[in-house]
């Protein structure tokens, strides 16, 4: 080395000195990926310096890395309105994509929107239409489950996912376990790093071993995470921290890239891993999955020349073991943002998560259908497979069962089985749609019908002959059925068809009343005949005013005795008076977010009611149903009415209380208890607002 180069490498280290000690402790945690200690120090810095733009920017990542979304949010909202010192108010677009998801994650995803569609402003030149997202978000909250879901038994506090079942084993990751007390923890999660374990299930899941590690010759003092087998298992591919004799390898930007490996069992031993030869120190490859014969291997990369963050790629596996290049999976499925986790059925349909589709929130678990060789739009599963948090990692043992992962729940990971209930890709089903009349239930005949979608768009328009009905297959999803005919009111009624063949739907039409003066009526055949009781009788007023006035006397007696009654009776819920008005106290009727099922602790207290209604059997009630603010006012009001519908059902069909008993009506967010219009309410606070009521109409 000459003088000139030893004199130039001396300044570039003592500018690089120099610049290190300009560094804040914060700053230095940062670039470390200690999120955690970076957020601390921050809000330090904060008090002493104020809000500025480099601050703000950081301290709402490292919140937002460790999904502490309501703390990203505090400084988000001052970053993205500019309520900075800078003289400059601009900031990076990937704050409003933040934005979008850290308000997603909080439930607000009408005014997440808002920043998705700044976000998508500066990204594309295709228009972004947030009242269709809204719609579309609102469709898939609303339709009906295609998916039962519950935690494994096996989970911690620490974090669980990728878990695949192969006979009566289940694999999974985890950062439960250190190898030693003295080995390093991760700086992004101050946890253990990622390992490989496996444990005995019954089938049922549950485990009837002790959980134990794969094999010491996969697991290291480093990342082991995602991975697939082949399908006789005697081969393993899994994402691994690129090393060399256990160290770490690091990039030009001192980056440790993710690596694929590959493993083969030899008598029941797993063999040293081996790297892929397609990885590269310059980005990483991960979240491997083979299609159903092994000849494709498909990941998840953030290599050069891709659409976005990460996006998912394949690469063909030849007989002699050899590989061909990586092939993007095309802008069908990846996005300018994270595609990540892939999945291929048995029947190449191709899962995967992405929070750059459009969500509930954060990453959402999609399929994508192979249909004559090629890849579908992607699908979003929906709720509860998706949640406004992270969900991910979803495989198939079988034809119906697997497992994901989900943060939902807490900070960290844990995994969840499911069983497919319902069609996960739309087809059409035979339906069938009725007009009929409200008193005698026969057919309306020439009544004019009209059927339109979601979106006022005419399916299917004719008038009827005299069998006022007619057949057609049309998507489930929810429908406009309007019905007209003469001497009767129009009517327009919301449908919402569900996916079952032969189904029917009726609506039905109520006769214009008839003027005083006329002496004609109009019989079930709408032919028009003279009324023989069109005129009125002579009537002794007196004799039925004086049993009225001794009627309605016994009727006071006995209605205040009962009333008495059940204000007196703690057996089962007790009766309160409220503004003049009787009701059942009872413990809160739990809903999960954004459905309508009946939870298990819920049915509990609706049986005691059930057993209360049975006692009283002159009772009668209307359900009353709340929502909380998350969601648009519209959509609001169907999930209220849903929640008291399925909450009537409930008390009908298992607490064997007559129907025409109970009434029930959705007043959605109108009528809040605590106002979270103006702040971003707590979980606690929304739960509060999330309530029924039961009121005593008559007894």
């Amino acid at each position: 080395m000459n003088k000139i180069q030893i004199i130039l490498t001396v300044i570039l280290l003592l500018t690089q000195i120099t610049f290190a000690q300009n560094k804040s402790r914060a700053d230095r945690f940062f670039e470390q990926g200690d999120y955690i200690n970076a957020a601390l120090q921050y809000e330090e810095e904060l008090n002493k310096e104020g809000y500025t733009k480099h601050i703000l920017e950081n301290i709402t990542s490292s919140y937002y890395n460790t999904f502490q979304f309501r703390e990203a949010y505090r400084y988000l909202k001052y970053l993205t309105s500019g309520k900075f010192y800078e003289r400059d108010k601009s900031y990076d677009n990937q704050y409003n994509f933040m934005m979008y998801q850290v308000l997603s994650a909080l439930g607000q995803y009408e005014k997440s929107l808002n920043f998705l569609e700044k976000y998508k402003s500066f990204n594309s030149e295709e228009e972004f239409d947030s009242t269709t997202a809204i719609t579309t978000i609102e469709d898939f909250k609303l339709k009906d489950d295609d998916y039962t879901i519950k935690p494994v038994s096996f989970n911690s506090k620490a974090s669980e996912f990728g878990a695949i079942r192969k006979d009566s084993l289940v694999y999974f990751t985890t950062d439960r376990y250190p190898h030693s007390l003295l080995d390093k923890k991760y700086k992004w999660t101050h946890r253990p790093f990622l390992d490989i374990y496996k444990v005995v299930v019954d089938k049922d899941n549950n485990p009837i071993s002790e959980i134990e590690e794969i094999s010491k010759e996969i697991n290291s003092k480093l990342h082991e995470g995602n991975f697939c087998f082949t399908n006789d298992g005697k081969t393993i591919y899994l994402s691994k921290s690129n090393s060399e004799k256990g160290k770490k390898k690091f990039d030009s930007i001192n980056t440790n890239a993710i690596y694929l490996y590959k493993s083969i069992n030899v008598d029941g031993e797993w063999g040293e891993p081996e790297k892929l030869p397609f990885n590269d120190v310059h980005f990483s490859i991960e979240h491997p999955s083979l299609n159903a014969d092994g000849t494709k291997l498909y990941f998840s990369s953030n290599m050069p020349g891709g659409y976005g963050d990460f996006d998912l790629y394949y690469v063909d596996v030849d007989l002699d073991g050899t590989y061909s290049k990586p092939i993007n999976l095309g802008e069908e499925i990846n996005t300018e943002n994270r595609e990540q986790f892939p999945y291929v059925s048995n029947e190449g349909n191709l899962f995967f998560s992405s929070n750059g589709h459009l969500g509930l929130g954060m990453m959402d678990i999609f399929v994508s259908e192979l249909k004559e060789g090629r890849l579908t739009r992607p699908l979003n599963l929906g709720a509860p497979i998706n949640s406004s948090f992270d969900d991910f990692s979803l495989t198939y043992y079988n034809e119906t069962d697997g497992f994901f992962a989900s943060n939902r729940k807490d900070v960290g990971d844990d995994i969840y089985t499911f069983s497919q209930i319902g069609e996960i890709f739309p087809r059409e089903y035979k339906v069938r749609f009725e007009v009929r009349d409200y008193g005698s239930d026969q057919y309306i005949k020439d009544s004019d019908v009209v059927l339109y979608d979601d979106y006022n768009k005419i399916v299917y328009e004719s008038q009827l002959d005299s069998i006022a009905g007619f057949d057609i297959r049309v998507f489930p999803g929810r429908y406009n059925f309007k019905a007209s005919a003469t001497r009767y009111r129009t009517k327009t009624k919301p449908i919402s068809i569900k996916e079952k063949d032969e189904a029917t739907y009726v609506i039905y039409l109520d006769r214009k009343k008839i003027k005083q003066d006329e002496s004609t009526v109009t019989n079930e055949n709408n032919t028009t005949v003279k009324d023989s009781t069109s005129f009125k009788e002579k009537i002794n007023v007196t004799d039925i005013r004086t049993e009225t006035n001794s009627t309605r006397n016994k009727e006071e007696i006995s209605k205040t005795r009962l009333r008495e009654m059940l204000l007196a009776d703690k057996d089962g819920p007790p009766v309160i008076e409220k503004n003049g008005k009787l009701y059942f106290k009872m413990p809160p009727i739990h809903f999960d977010y954004d459905k309508w099922n009946i939870r298990s602790d819920s049915k509990k207290v609706l049986d005691k009611l059930a057993s209360k209604l049975e006692k009283y059997k002159t009772v009668y009630i209307k359900i009353i149903s709340h929502t909380d603010s998350r969601g648009t006012d519209s959509y609001n009001q169907v999930l209220s009415e849903k929640r008291a519908e399925s909450t009537r059902n409930y008390l009908a069909l298992e607490g064997y209380v007559n129907a025409r008993r109970m009434q029930f009506i959705g007043f959605g967010e109108s009528q809040p208890i605590i106002d979270c219009d103006d702040k971003i309410c707590t979980e606690e606070e929304h739960q509060t607002n999330r309530r029924s009521e039961f009121e005593i109409i008559q007894y």
